[in-house]
């Protein structure tokens, strides 16, 4: 069935497993796009330019702000953050889906120019002890760092009433399935049909 492409926003404290379920997650659903940030914070050790994030210098940066290649953009902690235009608009006129990992702040700026074409999607741990487990497994390694980013993903959480759907990650492949499912059935919404003879009829009522 043909459909208008859109744009699913997955948001999602740190240390809930976010990049690994995303990355399942494309490897068992067709048609999709998955949309790189650009960033001017340090590569770090273990990440790849374009796979992770596409780095840029902060003057490369602010002339994208300038010239409107980015869909939204923010600074944190002094470091700029940013969704590339192009290769979004590209992939949906192509008939792609296309899937971003962003923040509250980011899928708000996206809802104001995409409002009939963005799903939204909150993906949770299963529980507070696994989230701390996670956050340790990340390097937080001493009480007082553990409890700042446990106090973070705490007031991530709240934003979850903001999302359509909810999704827990007590298992990879689970949460991953879920992911496709909500898409195949966004994908499927009579708001979305495209090309579809059963219109012509209606319409000819």
């Amino acid at each position: 069935m043909n459909h208008e492409p859109f744009l699913i926003v997955v948001s999602a404290p740190s240390g809930t497993g976010k990049t690994t379920v995303l990355r399942k997650f494309m490897e068992i659903c067709d048609g999709l796009f998955y949309s790189v940030s650009a960033t001017t914070r340090k590569m770090r050790p273990d990440e790849v330019n374009g796979r992770d994030y596409i780095f840029l210098d902060r003057e490369v940066f602010e002339y994208w702000i300038k010239e409107g290649k980015l869909l939204e953009w923010a600074e944190v902690y002094g470091e700029y953050y940013g969704t590339p235009r192009d290769p979004v608009t590209e992939n949906m006129e192509l008939g792609r889906d296309v899937i971003m990992d962003l923040d509250v702040e980011g899928k708000r700026r996206l809802e104001a120019q995409f409002p009939d074409r963005l799903v939204s999607v909150f993906l949770y741990p299963p529980d507070r002890e696994t989230l701390r487990k996670r956050l340790l497994s990340r390097g937080a390694e001493d009480e007082e760092k553990l409890k700042i980013r446990l106090s973070k993903a705490e007031e991530e959480l709240r934003w979850a009433f903001e999302y359509e759907y909810w999704v827990v990650n007590e298992d990879i492949e689970k949460a991953a399935l879920r992911l496709k499912s909500i898409t195949e059935a966004e994908r499927m919404k009579r708001k979305r049909a495209r090309n579809i003879w059963l219109l012509d009829l209606i319409r000819d009522d």
